[in-house]
C-alpha cells in the first residue's frame, strides 16, 4: 500500500483506506445477517445499521474528495476475517434463539473493530488539522457505538437469555 509510512498524514490515510474497505465489506455483509436473524428487533436493528454503514461509506467518499485521496484498492483482511468468521457461525445447525445470539457476537466484533478504527482515524485527523473530517470520523465513530451499545442491551436483557 505504502512504499513507506513517513508521517502522520500517511497513517491517516492508511486508516481512512482500511476503513473504505471495511464499510463497504459491511454493505454486503449486513443483508446476511439481516436474513439469518430471527428476531425482529435484531433484524431491524441490522437493516438500520445497513442505512448507517452506506452513510459512513459517503462520508468516507466525502473525506477522500476534500483531502484528494483515492480510498478504494485496498482490501481490509481485518473485516475480510470478521466477515468470515460470522459466515463460518451463520452456517452452524444452531436454535434460532442461539443464532440470534452468536450474530450478536459476532457483530460486535465488527463494531469494536470500526469503534478502534474511527477512533484512531478521528484522532489523527484532529491532530492533523483535518476538522471537517474529524467531525466526519466522529460521528460515524458515535454511530458505531451506539449500536454497539443497543446490540449489548438487546443480548444482554432479552436474547442471551432466550438462548440458554
Amino acid at each position: 500500500m505504502f512504499d513507506k509510512l513517513e508521517s502522520l498524514d500517511d497513517l491517516l490515510e492508511m486508516q481512512l483506506k482500511d476503513l473504505y474497505s471495511a464499510e463497504n465489506q459491511l454493505v454486503k455483509a449486513l443483508p446476511k445477517m439481516a436474513a439469518e436473524a430471527k428476531d425482529g428487533r435484531l433484524r431491524q436493528g441490522f437493516e438500520k445499521h445497513l442505512q448507517e454503514t452506506k452513510n459512513q461509506v459517503a462520508r468516507l467518499e466525502q473525506i477522500g474528495k476534500a483531502m484528494d485521496l483515492k480510498l478504494s484498492g485496498h482490501t481490509c483482511k481485518a473485516m475480510e476475517g470478521l466477515i468470515a468468521e460470522g459466515n463460518e457461525t451463520m452456517s452452524e445447525n444452531a436454535t434460532d434463539e442461539v443464532m440470534d445470539a452468536a450474530l450478536i457476537a459476532s457483530s460486535q466484533r465488527i463494531e469494536h473493530y470500526e469503534i478502534a478504527g474511527y477512533g484512531t482515524a478521528a484522532h489523527y485527523a484532529e491532530r492533523l488539522g483535518h476538522s471537517e473530517a474529524a467531525s466526519l470520523l466522529r460521528q460515524s465513530l458515535q454511530e458505531e457505538q451506539l449500536t454497539d451499545t443497543k446490540l449489548n442491551d438487546l443480548a444482554k436483557n432479552y436474547l442471551n437469555q432466550k438462548a440458554m
